[in-house]
Protein backbone atom coordinates (compact mmCIF):
# COMPACT_ATOMS: atom_id res chain seq x y z
CA UNK A 1 0.00 0.00 0.00
CA UNK A 2 1.01 3.61 -0.56
CA UNK A 3 -0.53 6.95 0.29
CA UNK A 4 1.13 8.68 -2.65
CA UNK A 5 -1.41 10.37 -4.92
CA UNK A 6 -1.32 9.47 -8.58
CA UNK A 7 -1.25 11.76 -11.59
CA UNK A 8 -3.45 10.32 -14.34
CA UNK A 9 -3.45 10.88 -18.08
CA UNK A 10 -5.85 9.52 -20.68
CA UNK A 11 -4.57 9.75 -24.24
CA UNK A 12 -6.95 9.35 -27.21
CA UNK A 13 -9.11 6.87 -25.29
CA UNK A 14 -11.75 5.30 -27.51
CA UNK A 15 -14.43 2.82 -26.45
CA UNK A 16 -16.76 0.94 -28.79
CA UNK A 17 -19.45 -1.65 -28.24
CA UNK A 18 -19.67 -3.28 -31.65
CA UNK A 19 -20.30 -0.48 -34.13
CA UNK A 20 -21.45 1.94 -31.42
CA UNK A 21 -18.80 4.44 -30.29
CA UNK A 22 -19.39 5.53 -26.69
CA UNK A 23 -16.11 7.41 -26.17
CA UNK A 24 -14.51 9.47 -28.94
CA UNK A 25 -10.76 10.05 -28.51
CA UNK A 26 -10.84 11.19 -24.87
CA UNK A 27 -7.80 13.22 -23.72
CA UNK A 28 -7.59 14.16 -20.06
CA UNK A 29 -4.91 15.03 -17.50
CA UNK A 30 -5.64 14.81 -13.75
CA UNK A 31 -3.12 16.23 -11.30
CA UNK A 32 -1.94 14.38 -8.15
CA UNK A 33 -4.19 15.13 -5.17
CA UNK A 34 -6.85 16.77 -7.35
CA UNK A 35 -10.59 16.37 -6.79
CA UNK A 36 -11.68 15.94 -10.40
CA UNK A 37 -15.33 15.60 -11.44
CA UNK A 38 -16.69 13.97 -14.60
CA UNK A 39 -20.00 15.73 -15.24
CA UNK A 40 -22.61 15.13 -17.89
CA UNK A 41 -26.12 13.88 -18.63
CA UNK A 42 -26.97 10.17 -18.61
CA UNK A 43 -25.32 8.28 -21.47
CA UNK A 44 -22.61 10.89 -22.05
CA UNK A 45 -19.70 8.49 -21.32
CA UNK A 46 -18.60 9.61 -17.87
CA UNK A 47 -19.19 6.28 -16.05
CA UNK A 48 -17.53 4.36 -18.88
CA UNK A 49 -14.49 6.62 -18.45
CA UNK A 50 -14.46 5.93 -14.70
CA UNK A 51 -14.62 2.17 -15.31
CA UNK A 52 -11.69 2.46 -17.72
CA UNK A 53 -9.72 4.26 -14.99
CA UNK A 54 -10.56 1.38 -12.62
CA UNK A 55 -9.59 -1.28 -15.16
CA UNK A 56 -13.14 -2.65 -15.27
CA UNK A 57 -13.49 -1.81 -18.99
CA UNK A 58 -11.01 -2.49 -21.76
CA UNK A 59 -10.29 0.33 -24.18
CA UNK A 60 -10.81 0.09 -27.94
CA UNK A 61 -7.98 2.53 -28.55
CA UNK A 62 -5.63 4.92 -26.74
CA UNK A 63 -3.84 4.45 -23.42
CA UNK A 64 -3.98 5.30 -19.71
CA UNK A 65 -0.94 6.48 -17.74
CA UNK A 66 -0.48 6.69 -13.96
CA UNK A 67 2.52 8.81 -13.00
CA UNK A 68 3.86 8.32 -16.52
CA UNK A 69 3.54 4.52 -16.44
CA UNK A 70 1.29 2.84 -19.03
CA UNK A 71 -1.34 0.85 -17.10
CA UNK A 72 -3.81 0.39 -19.98
CA UNK A 73 -3.72 -3.41 -19.87
CA UNK A 74 -3.24 -3.85 -16.13
CA UNK A 75 -5.90 -5.66 -14.12
CA UNK A 76 -7.90 -3.65 -11.51
CA UNK A 77 -5.93 -5.19 -8.63
CA UNK A 78 -2.64 -4.05 -10.16
CA UNK A 79 -3.57 -0.35 -10.36
CA UNK A 80 -3.76 0.64 -6.65
CA UNK A 81 -7.21 2.07 -7.26
CA UNK A 82 -10.28 1.98 -4.97
CA UNK A 83 -13.83 2.50 -6.23
CA UNK A 84 -17.13 3.33 -4.52
CA UNK A 85 -20.11 2.16 -6.56
CA UNK A 86 -23.52 3.80 -6.73
CA UNK A 87 -25.07 0.73 -5.07
CA UNK A 88 -22.33 0.63 -2.33
CA UNK A 89 -21.95 -3.17 -2.95
CA UNK A 90 -21.66 -4.11 0.74
CA UNK A 91 -21.66 -7.73 1.89
CA UNK A 92 -24.94 -8.16 3.82
CA UNK A 93 -23.75 -11.10 5.95
CA UNK A 94 -20.64 -9.26 7.21
CA UNK A 95 -20.41 -6.66 9.97
CA UNK A 96 -19.36 -3.11 9.18
CA UNK A 97 -15.86 -3.88 10.47
CA UNK A 98 -15.61 -6.98 8.27
CA UNK A 99 -16.84 -5.06 5.22
CA UNK A 100 -14.26 -2.32 5.74
CA UNK A 101 -11.44 -4.75 6.43
CA UNK A 102 -12.23 -7.15 3.58
CA UNK A 103 -9.74 -5.64 1.05
CA UNK A 104 -6.95 -5.94 3.64
CA UNK A 105 -7.89 -9.52 4.50
CA UNK A 106 -7.69 -10.41 0.82
CA UNK A 107 -4.05 -9.27 0.64
CA UNK A 108 -3.12 -11.21 3.79
CA UNK A 109 -2.59 -8.38 6.25
CA UNK A 110 -2.26 -9.56 9.88
CA UNK A 111 -5.45 -9.36 11.94
CA UNK A 112 -4.12 -6.81 14.44
CA UNK A 113 -3.06 -4.46 11.64
CA UNK A 114 -6.45 -4.86 9.94
CA UNK A 115 -8.24 -3.91 13.15
CA UNK A 116 -6.14 -0.74 13.52
CA UNK A 117 -6.64 0.24 9.87
CA UNK A 118 -10.40 -0.42 10.06
CA UNK A 119 -10.80 1.75 13.15
CA UNK A 120 -8.76 4.54 11.55
CA UNK A 121 -10.85 4.47 8.35
CA UNK A 122 -14.13 4.25 10.29
CA UNK A 123 -13.12 7.20 12.47
CA UNK A 124 -12.36 9.31 9.39
CA UNK A 125 -15.94 8.87 8.14
CA UNK A 126 -17.47 9.01 11.66
CA UNK A 127 -18.85 5.45 11.90
CA UNK A 128 -16.55 4.04 14.58
CA UNK A 129 -19.59 3.31 16.77
CA UNK A 130 -21.24 1.15 14.06
CA UNK A 131 -18.54 -1.49 13.51
CA UNK A 132 -20.53 -4.37 15.04
CA UNK A 133 -23.67 -3.81 12.95
CA UNK A 134 -24.55 -5.35 9.60
CA UNK A 135 -25.51 -3.28 6.50
CA UNK A 136 -29.19 -4.15 6.99
CA UNK A 137 -29.13 -2.31 10.32
CA UNK A 138 -27.83 0.92 8.77
CA UNK A 139 -29.43 3.90 7.08
CA UNK A 140 -28.57 4.77 3.49
CA UNK A 141 -26.17 7.48 4.62
CA UNK A 142 -24.43 5.11 7.02
CA UNK A 143 -24.07 2.46 4.30
CA UNK A 144 -22.51 5.06 2.03
CA UNK A 145 -19.94 5.86 4.72
CA UNK A 146 -19.10 2.17 5.11
CA UNK A 147 -18.44 2.01 1.37
CA UNK A 148 -16.18 5.07 1.62
CA UNK A 149 -14.29 3.57 4.58
CA UNK A 150 -13.78 0.29 2.71
CA UNK A 151 -12.31 2.25 -0.21
CA UNK A 152 -9.94 4.44 1.81
CA UNK A 153 -8.73 1.70 4.18
CA UNK A 154 -6.24 0.57 1.51
CA UNK A 155 -4.88 4.13 1.13
CA UNK A 156 -5.17 3.93 -2.67
CA UNK A 157 -3.30 6.20 -5.06
CA UNK A 158 -6.51 6.81 -7.00
CA UNK A 159 -9.99 7.07 -5.46
CA UNK A 160 -12.97 6.62 -7.84
CA UNK A 161 -16.59 7.43 -6.95
CA UNK A 162 -19.55 6.63 -9.20
CA UNK A 163 -22.51 8.86 -8.18
CA UNK A 164 -22.11 7.85 -4.51
CA UNK A 165 -24.72 10.31 -3.20
CA UNK A 166 -27.53 9.60 -5.66
CA UNK A 167 -29.39 7.23 -3.30
CA UNK A 168 -29.53 9.76 -0.44
CA UNK A 169 -32.27 12.30 0.26
CA UNK A 170 -31.59 15.99 -0.44
CA UNK A 171 -30.67 16.99 3.14
CA UNK A 172 -28.36 14.02 3.67
CA UNK A 173 -26.79 14.56 0.25
CA UNK A 174 -25.82 18.09 1.25
CA UNK A 175 -24.38 17.00 4.60
CA UNK A 176 -22.47 14.08 3.09
CA UNK A 177 -21.11 16.27 0.30
CA UNK A 178 -19.45 18.54 2.85
CA UNK A 179 -17.98 15.55 4.69
CA UNK A 180 -16.72 14.00 1.47
CA UNK A 181 -14.85 17.14 0.47
CA UNK A 182 -13.25 17.36 3.92
CA UNK A 183 -12.30 13.67 3.76
CA UNK A 184 -10.64 14.03 0.35
CA UNK A 185 -8.61 17.00 1.54
CA UNK A 186 -7.44 15.14 4.64
CA UNK A 187 -6.42 12.08 2.59
CA UNK A 188 -4.80 14.13 -0.19
CA UNK A 189 -5.66 11.29 -2.59
CA UNK A 190 -6.33 11.90 -6.27
CA UNK A 191 -10.11 11.57 -6.57
CA UNK A 192 -12.28 11.18 -9.67
CA UNK A 193 -15.99 11.62 -9.06
CA UNK A 194 -18.82 10.94 -11.53
CA UNK A 195 -22.13 12.79 -11.32
CA UNK A 196 -24.94 14.18 -13.47
CA UNK A 197 -25.75 16.71 -10.70
CA UNK A 198 -24.06 19.96 -11.66
CA UNK A 199 -24.53 21.44 -8.16
CA UNK A 200 -22.51 18.52 -6.73
CA UNK A 201 -19.85 19.07 -9.38
CA UNK A 202 -19.64 22.82 -8.77
CA UNK A 203 -19.28 22.47 -4.98
CA UNK A 204 -16.87 19.52 -4.87
CA UNK A 205 -14.52 19.87 -7.82
CA UNK A 206 -11.13 21.46 -8.20
CA UNK A 207 -11.75 20.99 -11.92
CA UNK A 208 -14.57 19.55 -14.03
CA UNK A 209 -14.66 17.72 -17.35
CA UNK A 210 -18.04 18.17 -19.03
CA UNK A 211 -19.10 15.17 -21.12
CA UNK A 212 -21.58 15.35 -23.99
CA UNK A 213 -22.32 12.38 -26.27
CA UNK A 214 -19.06 10.57 -25.59
CA UNK A 215 -16.84 13.62 -25.89
CA UNK A 216 -15.26 16.02 -23.42
CA UNK A 217 -16.53 19.44 -24.48
CA UNK A 218 -14.90 21.54 -21.76
CA UNK A 219 -12.43 21.20 -18.89
CA UNK A 220 -11.98 23.91 -16.28
CA UNK A 221 -12.63 25.09 -12.75
CA UNK A 222 -16.27 25.38 -11.66
CA UNK A 223 -16.04 29.16 -11.99
CA UNK A 224 -14.56 28.98 -15.50
CA UNK A 225 -17.24 26.61 -16.75
CA UNK A 226 -20.06 28.68 -15.25
CA UNK A 227 -18.69 32.05 -16.37
CA UNK A 228 -17.44 31.12 -19.84
CA UNK A 229 -19.21 27.98 -21.14
CA UNK A 230 -17.45 26.77 -24.29
CA UNK A 231 -20.60 25.69 -26.12
CA UNK A 232 -24.36 26.18 -26.09
CA UNK A 233 -24.72 22.63 -24.78
CA UNK A 234 -22.59 23.43 -21.72
CA UNK A 235 -24.40 26.74 -21.21
CA UNK A 236 -27.74 24.94 -21.27
CA UNK A 237 -26.57 22.26 -18.83
CA UNK A 238 -24.71 24.26 -16.16
CA UNK A 239 -26.61 26.51 -13.77
CA UNK A 240 -29.82 26.33 -11.76
CA UNK A 241 -31.80 27.31 -13.74
CA UNK A 242 -29.53 26.95 -16.80
CA UNK A 243 -28.68 29.81 -19.13
CA UNK A 244 -31.43 31.40 -21.21
CA UNK A 245 -30.75 30.99 -24.95
CA UNK A 246 -32.51 33.15 -27.55
CA UNK A 247 -31.73 33.31 -31.29
CA UNK A 248 -30.78 36.73 -32.63
CA UNK A 249 -28.84 38.79 -35.16
CA UNK A 250 -25.55 40.38 -34.11
CA UNK A 251 -24.31 43.61 -35.67
CA UNK A 252 -21.93 46.14 -34.20
CA UNK A 253 -22.29 46.18 -30.42
CA UNK A 254 -25.89 44.98 -30.28
CA UNK A 255 -28.00 41.88 -30.84
CA UNK A 256 -31.56 42.00 -32.09
CA UNK A 257 -33.40 39.18 -30.31
CA UNK A 258 -36.96 38.55 -29.16
CA UNK A 259 -38.17 41.77 -30.80
CA UNK A 260 -35.65 44.06 -29.06
CA UNK A 261 -32.26 45.58 -29.85
CA UNK A 262 -29.93 44.78 -26.94
CA UNK A 263 -26.42 46.07 -26.31
CA UNK A 264 -23.61 43.52 -25.80
CA UNK A 265 -19.96 43.82 -24.91
CA UNK A 266 -18.76 42.04 -28.06
CA UNK A 267 -18.63 43.83 -31.40
CA UNK A 268 -19.18 42.39 -34.88
CA UNK A 269 -18.01 44.09 -38.07
CA UNK A 270 -20.63 42.31 -40.19
CA UNK A 271 -24.18 41.09 -39.45
CA UNK A 272 -24.44 37.44 -38.44
CA UNK A 273 -26.99 35.13 -36.80
CA UNK A 274 -26.09 34.08 -33.26
CA UNK A 275 -27.54 32.50 -30.17
CA UNK A 276 -27.73 35.00 -27.30
CA UNK A 277 -27.22 33.55 -23.83
CA UNK A 278 -27.95 35.25 -20.50
CA UNK A 279 -27.84 33.69 -17.03
CA UNK A 280 -31.14 33.90 -15.08
CA UNK A 281 -29.30 35.81 -12.35
CA UNK A 282 -28.36 38.50 -14.88
CA UNK A 283 -31.87 39.05 -16.28
CA UNK A 284 -33.66 42.21 -15.11
CA UNK A 285 -37.02 43.82 -15.72
CA UNK A 286 -36.02 46.93 -17.68
CA UNK A 287 -37.49 49.32 -20.27
CA UNK A 288 -36.68 48.75 -23.94
CA UNK A 289 -35.97 45.04 -23.50
CA UNK A 290 -37.56 41.82 -24.80
CA UNK A 291 -41.38 41.95 -24.47
CA UNK A 292 -42.61 39.04 -22.34
CA UNK A 293 -45.53 37.91 -20.21
CA UNK A 294 -45.08 36.72 -16.61
CA UNK A 295 -46.05 33.05 -16.51
CA UNK A 296 -44.98 31.77 -13.09
CA UNK A 297 -43.27 33.05 -9.94
CA UNK A 298 -41.57 30.42 -7.76
CA UNK A 299 -40.90 31.60 -4.22
CA UNK A 300 -37.83 29.81 -2.82
CA UNK A 301 -37.76 31.78 0.43
CA UNK A 302 -34.33 33.38 0.07
CA UNK A 303 -34.80 33.94 -3.67
CA UNK A 304 -37.37 33.75 -6.45
CA UNK A 305 -37.40 32.32 -9.98
CA UNK A 306 -39.73 34.07 -12.41
CA UNK A 307 -40.65 32.41 -15.72
CA UNK A 308 -41.64 34.56 -18.70
CA UNK A 309 -42.89 33.79 -22.24
CA UNK A 310 -41.82 35.90 -25.20
CA UNK A 311 -43.84 36.47 -28.39
CA UNK A 312 -42.38 33.30 -29.95
CA UNK A 313 -43.40 31.15 -27.00
CA UNK A 314 -39.84 30.78 -25.65
CA UNK A 315 -39.39 30.46 -21.90
CA UNK A 316 -37.03 32.98 -20.26
CA UNK A 317 -36.16 32.69 -16.56
CA UNK A 318 -35.02 35.33 -14.09
CA UNK A 319 -33.54 34.56 -10.67
CA UNK A 320 -33.07 37.19 -7.99
CA UNK A 321 -32.85 37.44 -4.23
CA UNK A 322 -36.04 39.45 -3.81
CA UNK A 323 -39.61 38.82 -4.84
CA UNK A 324 -40.24 40.54 -8.19
CA UNK A 325 -42.72 43.42 -8.17
CA UNK A 326 -44.84 41.84 -10.93
CA UNK A 327 -47.80 39.48 -11.06
CA UNK A 328 -48.54 36.42 -13.15
CA UNK A 329 -50.09 37.43 -16.47
CA UNK A 330 -48.47 40.88 -16.46
CA UNK A 331 -46.60 42.16 -19.55
CA UNK A 332 -43.07 43.52 -19.00
CA UNK A 333 -39.77 43.86 -20.87
CA UNK A 334 -36.50 42.15 -19.94
CA UNK A 335 -32.92 43.39 -20.25
CA UNK A 336 -29.42 42.79 -18.93
CA UNK A 337 -26.03 44.50 -18.63
CA UNK A 338 -23.97 44.32 -21.87
CA UNK A 339 -21.19 42.36 -20.14
CA UNK A 340 -23.69 39.66 -19.07
CA UNK A 341 -24.31 38.53 -22.66
CA UNK A 342 -22.82 35.27 -24.01
CA UNK A 343 -22.80 34.79 -27.77
CA UNK A 344 -22.62 31.42 -29.53
CA UNK A 345 -22.27 30.41 -33.17
CA UNK A 346 -25.62 29.24 -34.51
CA UNK A 347 -24.12 26.38 -36.53
CA UNK A 348 -21.30 24.95 -34.41
CA UNK A 349 -22.72 25.97 -31.03
CA UNK A 350 -19.27 27.23 -30.01
CA UNK A 351 -18.71 30.31 -27.90
CA UNK A 352 -17.77 33.50 -29.76
CA UNK A 353 -14.80 35.30 -28.23
CA UNK A 354 -14.97 38.90 -27.06
CA UNK A 355 -13.21 41.15 -29.61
Amino acid sequence: MTSTSAGVRLEAIRKCYGSTVVLHEIDLAIEPGEFFVLLGPSGSGKTTTLRILAGLEEVSGGRMLMDGVDVTTREPGERDVAMVFQSYALYPHMTVAQNIGFPLKMVGMPTAEIERAVMDAATKVEIGHLLARTPGQLSGGQQQRVALARAIVRQPRLFLLDEPLSNLDAKLRLETRLGLHKLQRSLDTTTVYVTHDQEEAMTLADRIAVFMEGRIVQVGTPREIFSTPATMAVAGFIGTPPMNLVPGNWQGDSVTAGGAKLRVQQASSAPRPVMLGVRPGDIRIAPGGIPVTVERIEDLGDSAITSFRDAEGRLIKMKNERQPTVAEGESVTLGFAPEAAHLFDNTSGERLAVT
